[in-house]
């Protein structure tokens, strides 16, 4: 199979400053042997300014990937498809990678992690219709997600510090409820399997972003650096990258500490823990403090003992996760005072435990738009945990990725993105930031409830009519 493209660039893409172009007409010229090709022949010309790009009304970008053009008699060597990098495979770097996939965009995605199963993903999320699930849905894995969601885990407690009694409950009957769970690792599989394989490169570590002149960028992994991508976008987290590499922001600690813990087999080995936590997520709060237990897949159970820590590692508390049983003796001391049912989540917890001081990004941050690069998820905005995370990142992943395939310029399409993606991220994030201070705030517990009474209040309203209903 034989391509030749016989075309003139504009010189301001190419940089051919100093060379008469102008006096050239380009024309282009595709010739195939393959018996199969749907293009035998054929010829075209093309106005003297025609930009690469525009070669995709022809119809022709199905058919050919690289092309030669020719000024003077030397080769420039270019491509017709675009390509993409994404840093990070969670969540929202691989709900991009699909959707790009789909849309026939070359994608690859970059994971430090050695594996998949390299480390622990985390615990359990809740999908919300409007985001986790319709990203989903966009990305053609909505259907796939329902067949292995858990909808019998949506269940939320609040429990009285002092005698672990309900002060709230909200438990759906069977066949309800529209925020079902799935563990991390489950969602992350869900996604990696709906690729292409060979999509995800791991063990690879971004270590530099080189910027090339055209504005694409190449990535320093090793010692070698990658070819140059049209579009690199962070999906690296807290602590991205390439978010460094647009703005010198960094997260703030919020001053609240989380101590995880686990249990295993909490049906068989912990039933009276698991009659108390439920089939869902727990919370008891007191005084600035917070015990939170969730139920994840398989029968296991994570517990967040939640404290206000100076310096973010709980080490004026004496609290080291290398000594899991001291850690353990100590947490039951710093929440004396709390009812021995809620105690029994520390005291029985498995010689695990990790330190995780919670970090947010403030709620007006943005950055200037440089083109070739941009961010999803945690990068772009990292929030307080409240159920907010995963589903935004998500949201942000597919609606980059469509921006991107119906776009020509990719520049404006992602710039576009941005200033949609900072408006929203700035109001929500607001919100998490508040809602995360007032539940770890004195009064947690009452600010607790009166959230979960507003929600179910919300949930249990009739759906407004719009005015061409109430004229009916």
């Amino acid at each position: 199979m034989r391509e030749q493209l016989f075309f003139f660039e504009r010189q301001q893409d190419w940089k051919l400053r100093g060379k008469d172009t102008e006096r050239f007409q380009p024309s282009l010229h595709i010739s195939r042997k393959h018996p199969c090709s749907p293009i035998r022949h054929m010829s075209r010309r093309f106005p003297t300014r025609t930009h690469l790009n525009d070669l995709a009304q022809f119809n022709i970008g199905a058919y050919v990937k690289n092309i030669d053009i020719y000024i003077k008699g030397k080769i420039v060597r270019a491509s017709l498809k675009k390509s993409v990098a994404i840093i990070g495979a969670g969540p929202g770097g691989l709900t991009a990678a699909r959707v790009l996939q789909m849309k026939g965009i070359a994608v690859r995605v970059f994971e430090a992690d050695a594996s998949t199963n390299a480390r622990d993903q985390g615990g359990t999320l809740d999908l919300h219709l409007d985001t986790g699930q319709y990203a989903l849905e966009r990305a053609e894995l909505i259907e796939p997600f329902r067949a292995i969601a858990r909808y019998e885990d949506q269940e939320t407690r609040v429990l009285d510090f002092a005698t672990a009694g309900p002060l709230f409950e909200e438990i759906p009957e069977p066949g309800e409820g529209d925020r079902p769970e799935i563990d991390r690792k489950v969602l992350r599989d869900l996604l990696l399997n709906s690729l292409d394989t060979d999509t995800v490169v791991w063990g690879a570590k971004l270590r530099e972003l080189i910027s090339e002149a055209d504005g694409r960028h190449r990535l320093r992994l090793g010692d070698e650096a990658t070819e140059p991508y049209d579009l690199v976008i962070g999906a690296d987290g807290a602590w991205s990258k390439v978010r460094a590499a647009l703005t010198d922001a960094k997260p703030v600690y919020t001053g609240v500490t989380f101590i995880e813990l686990w249990l295993d087999d909490v049906d068989q080995s912990h039933p009276e823990i698991a009659r108390m936590i439920g089939h869902g997520t727990m919370f008891a709060l007191h005084g600035g403090q917070g015990l939170v237990a969730q139920r994840n897949g398989n029968g296991h159970l994570r517990i967040y003992a939640c404290l206000h820590s100076k310096d973010g590692c709980a080490a004026e508390q004496g609290l080291n996760p290398a000594e899991p049983i001291a850690l353990r003796r100590k947490l039951v001391q710093l929440f004396s005072g709390w009812s021995p049912r809620l105690l029994a989540l520390i005291e029985q917890g498995l010689d695990v435990a990790f330190v995780r001081p919670i970090v947010a990004m403030p709620a007006d941050f943005g950055w200037k738009h440089v083109p070739g690069l941009t961010l999803v998820g945690d990068a772009a905005h990292v929030m307080p945990p409240v159920g907010l995370g995963v589903n935004l990142a998500m949201l942000d992943a597919v609606e980059l990725a469509y921006q991107l395939s119906e776009q020509q310029n990719w520049d404006e399409a992602t710039a576009r993105f941005e200033t949609k993606m900072m408006r929203r991220a700035a109001h929500e994030a607001e919100a998490a930031a508040k809602a995360f201070a007032d539940m770890f705030g004195v009064d947690g517990h009452r600010t607790a409830l009166e959230h979960m009474h507003a929600r179910r209040r919300s949930v249990e309203l009739p759906p407004k009519l719009d005015s061409r209903s109430a004229a009916r």
